[in-house]
């Protein structure tokens, strides 16, 4: 009895002391930016500490997207190696190793939590914020978030700072964020993509959303770095492993256009990126859709197939990936042909890459939706690989 009240003592002053040390290290980082939201989170905490950088800020970033990062102050990229499934207690361990390595004044930190309680945890007790940014709010993560959009809005809301800032691109539950933010004395502010010109845009090595963009530019603006400034660090930033990047592909005398969206995958933001790269593209030829699908996100890969058979005209859809058998029976139910539908499951790149090139007469377009997981982030590789230069 007394060696495990002994235990339990030492335990108690452990977490204690550790919480200390943890606290002494916020504090020596004068500036912390919280970065949540359904989509673009890794994104948009890329470009801002992109263009803090160009501003002679001394910033550090992690990033939790398609592969985990931190970026130093000169935008050199570490790896994140697990050993163990992602915890939010990694942040803490981030935390120690940056304040230990490179005595950042600012950091951008991207939210790793889903489950709302765990989101309040890593704001309230581990980054504690100045500045917060919510991206959007959008069908993703139901069953630990919520079925309808504004609870997944007040989900996020979580991370909402303490008599801080609050930036974002929602505009559907604008309304629910900036009450939260009433209540805490935050002030919240809504960035879209106005004012990004179709230049700017071009000048991204990949295709970057503009609401993106504009939401990062307001936060390096508060923090005092000019627009001009924070944009052209923007278009030297090293764009995450699941941004939307383009593939010009070509056989003999075929050619694919592939574009990525894989890491976009709830169906309002793919049905988004599908409409930037027929308006960017057109004529886009034999339209193919790749949905690569991960076991245990049947439902997200249920609703990509449900929006694509209501808003997208394709050719073809070309599903990859795991639960095969499943997707095959349930594809006739949206009313899509058997003749559209070409079943590969778990095949290598380059067997997706030849079946893609025979359905396509001259020209074509393939939009990879879907998950990068399992498998999917090869393929998109691939398809990069064999680009025409």
């Amino acid at each position: 009895m007394y060696i495990l009240l002994l235990i339990l003592v030492a335990l108690c002053c452990y977490g204690a002391w550790e919480f200390r040390g943890h606290q002494v290290r916020l504090k020596r980082i004068p500036v912390r930016i919280h970065v949540n939201g359904s989509r673009g989170k890794s994104s948009v905490t890329r470009l801002i500490a992109a263009g803090l950088r160009a501003g002679g800020k001394r910033a550090v970033a992690k990033t939790t997207g398609t592969l985990p990062r931190i970026i130093d102050p000169l935008g050199r990229e570490i790896s994140i190696k697990r050993n163990q499934p992602a915890n939010i207690i990694e942040q803490t361990k981030i935390l120690r190793y940056i304040d230990k390595m490179f005595k950042p004044e600012i950091l951008v930190i991207e939210c790793m939590a889903v489950l709302p309680e765990y989101q309040w945890f890593c704001e309230n007790k581990i980054v504690q914020s100045q500045i917060g940014v919510i991206t959007n709010a959008r069908l993703d993560h139901t069953n630990e978030m919520g079925k309808f959009r504004e609870q997944i809005a007040r989900s996020l809301s979580n991370t909402v700072p303490e008599n801080g800032v609050l930036y974002t691109s929602e505009k559907t539950n604008l309304k629910v964020l900036k009450d939260i933010g009433k209540s805490k004395g935050t002030e919240v502010t809504r960035y879209g993509g106005q004012g990004i010109t179709r230049e700017e845009l071009n000048r991204f090595s990949y295709i970057e959303h503009p609401a993106n963009i504009g939401l990062s530019l307001a936060v390096c603006e508060k923090v005092g770095v000019d627009r001009n400034t924070a944009l052209e660090g923007m278009y030297q930033a090293t764009p995450d492993a699941g941004a939307l990047r383009i593939a010009m592909c070509q056989e003999g005398s075929k050619e694919i256009l592939f574009a990525n969206a894989m890491a976009a995958n709830d169906p309002e933001s793919s049905l988004a990126i599908f409409n930037e790269i027929q308006e960017r593209f057109n004529p886009l030829g034999k339209v193919i859709l790749l949905l690569h699908s991960r076991s245990d996100r049947q439902d997200r890969s249920l609703q990509l197939i449900e929006m694509a058979a209501q808003h997208i005209e394709f050719d073809y859809l070309m599903l990859t990936g795991q639960s095969l058998k499943r997707f095959m029976g349930i594809v006739s139910k949206f009313k899509i042909p058997k003749s559209k539908t070409i079943g590969l499951g778990n095949v290598k790149p380059d067997k997706v890459y030849s079946e893609a090139f025979k359905l396509v007469e001259d020209r074509g377009t393939i939009l990879g939706i879907g998950n990068v997981g399992a498998g999917g982030l090869d393929i998109a590789r691939y398809f990069y690989k064999n680009r025409r230069l």
